[in-house]
């Protein structure tokens, strides 16, 4: 009889399973009594878990009397997957509290959970246990807790934990290395690694992967670049994993030409490797050519994810081009895409700043669950339309259904204000912000200066100015010098010109905007002397402009 059940579990355990299957497996151990052996009943807890029946799971747990640490495990694990960490961590609390004694899986299941959890504080009790059952020493455990140190941002909690096993394997070494990683410290990473080839410890692709994640910027483009090239020199073979975490780094320091040499490479690049080459041409500004791979990703059968589209639709906005905007949204609709916030609110800018700002607040309205991403979304669209009062009914839209609004929203509504001259209103949003606890930034000084400038209280908006911290942000005086060139006020000019001879003499945009508002007013002494003072021999740098053929 066992023989015949083992037989059919081990079937059991393709992937492909299906829910009705299980349940007749669970029916047949029922009646012939077997349903409350560990061993089935960790299985048939499994099987549930694959097909998502959780409450048949539990259920299956809850009858079985006599529970061994692998149903445990099994029913912990279950939760975890189905991202229900705070009842996983519950379930946890049970087993302690039931005499069967945890192994290093279930802690490092557990740790798991509360770092998708971002629980710090049950993390360090999961810690805690570990060292009391005596499994401090124990790599998995180990390895789990470095990982979830590190990704709460724990680094140096990460580093006690690794420094405290006397001969780590790999494992660990990978693990703390992508803990630097996560954290952004590619020298910490990088003397690690060094530390590990001295302990005679050969990397793998995984190492690689942990050295490189955290590169961002192109100032550490070489660091990534030395990597690659002791992949290549030392013959390491890169699996897909390793190569696509190339392809996004080389992509997030905008080294384009180097992530496609990679991309190229491989034979059946995944969709983060797809995602992150797309990114990558829209953070360098190339956004024709991230609509471009989006297009050659569809044709190759690929199925984008919600990041995916949010990410094409944002390059669309930037084009200004609804076309492609448009397609990506019949995409999601004929595919039944996850129209989540994050692709809701992505359509609701591009057709805004395409000029269809009509369809952006049709999606707005669609949308079946909205935060306060969305509502800023909308905010600001309306607030680029000088649509003002809908704004502020959308801001206590906002206030009404108990969300909190941030910087972003203060920002939309103050556009809204500049946009549509709305002085006093302005002021008033701008004293709110300190109500919610914000604090003014560049982006909402600037607000705050076209629209005193552009209103004729120029001074206000310098007095304002004087009163920010050193150095005031250079889009800021930009907003104040071009108010004062719409309204002719050539005395504060005057006090403006002689704050960026001081200041900022060899600024070269500056130099450009008040030499034509001088020469504008016939003041060509002043255009003379202020080219001599800048020392500028050419313009500044020229724009570009492109027409969209419709049939192309």
């Amino acid at each position: 009889m066992h023989v015949h059940f083992k037989s059919l579990l081990s079937k059991l355990t393709k992937p492909n399973n299906t829910l009705s299957v299980t349940r007749i497996l669970h029916a047949l151990l029922i009646k012939h009594r077997l349903s409350s052996d560990p061993f089935y009943a960790t299985k048939i807890v499994r099987f549930y878990a694959i097909n998502n029946d959780l409450i048949s799971a539990l259920n299956v747990f809850d009858t079985t009397p006599n529970r061994s640490i692998f149903l445990w495990n099994s029913i912990i694990r279950a939760y975890a997957q189905a991202h229900k960490f705070f009842d996983a961590f519950m379930l946890f609390k049970r087993l302690l509290s039931s005499g069967t004694q945890p192994d290093n899986y279930t802690f490092a299941c557990v740790a798991r959970a509360c770092a998708e959890r971002f629980d710090v504080e049950a993390l360090r009790v999961v810690h805690g246990q570990v060292v009391a059952f005596g499994l401090g020493l124990d790599f998995i455990s180990s390895s789990a807790l470095i990982s979830c140190y590190s990704k709460l941002g724990l680094v140096d909690l990460a580093s006690c934990v690794f420094c405290g096993i006397e001969e780590p394997d790999l494992v660990l070494w990978n693990a703390m290395i992508s803990g630097y990683g996560t954290f952004g410290d590619s020298a910490k990473g990088v003397e690690l690694f060094n530390a590990m080839q001295n302990m005679g410890i050969r990397p793998d692709g995984y190492t690689m992967v942990g050295l490189i994640m955290g590169l961002s910027d192109h100032s550490v483009l070489r660091v990534g670049e030395s990597v690659h090239g002791f992949c290549v020199k030392c013959g390491l073979i890169l699996n897909d994993h390793a190569c696509s975490a190339l392809v996004s780094m080389y992509s997030r320091c905008k080294s384009m030409e180097l992530a496609c040499k990679v991309f190229d490479s491989l034979l059946q690049p995944d969709l983060v490797s797809w995602s992150a080459l797309i990114a990558g041409f829209s953070l360098a500004g190339d956004h024709v050519k991230a609509l471009e791979f989006f297009r050659e990703l569809l044709m190759d059968g690929g199925k984008p994810d919600p990041v995916l589209l949010a990410s094409v639709l944002a390059a669309s906005a930037q084009l200004a081009i609804v076309g492609p905007g448009c397609e990506i949204h019949g995409y999601a609709i004929r595919h039944d895409c996850n129209m989540g916030v994050a692709v809701s609110s992505a359509l609701i800018d591009m057709y805004a700043k395409c000029g269809f700002l009509d369809m952006g607040i049709k999606v707005f309205k669609n949308m079946p669950k909205r935060n306060i991403v969305s509502y800023n979304t909308v905010i600001s669209s309306l607030g680029l339309y000088g649509c003002a009062r809908e704004a502020f009914q959308m801001f206590e839209e906002v206030l009404g259904e108990g969300l909190k609004p941030d910087e972003t929203t203060f920002a939309g509504l103050l556009c809204a204000c500049c946009h549509s001259g709305l002085v006093n209103e302005g002021w008033e949003y701008f004293g709110l912000m300190n109500e919610f606890g914000i604090q003014a930034k560049t982006e909402h000084h600037v607000h705050m200066v076209k629209l005193l400038g552009m209103n004729g209280k120029a001074e206000e908006a310098f007095d304002l100015i004087k009163s920010l911290p050193e150095p005031v942000n250079s889009s800021i005086w930009g907003a104040l010098l071009s108010c004062c060139d719409s309204y002719k006020n050539y005395e504060l000019l005057e006090v403006i010109t002689k704050h960026f001879s001081e200041t900022k003499p060899k600024d070269c945009g500056y130099s450009v905007l008040l030499s034509n508002i001088f020469a504008g007013d016939g003041r060509w002494d002043e255009v003379k002397q202020l080219r001599v003072d800048s020392g500028r021999v050419k313009g500044k740098m020229p724009g570009i402009s492109w027409i969209s053929d419709i049939n192309h």
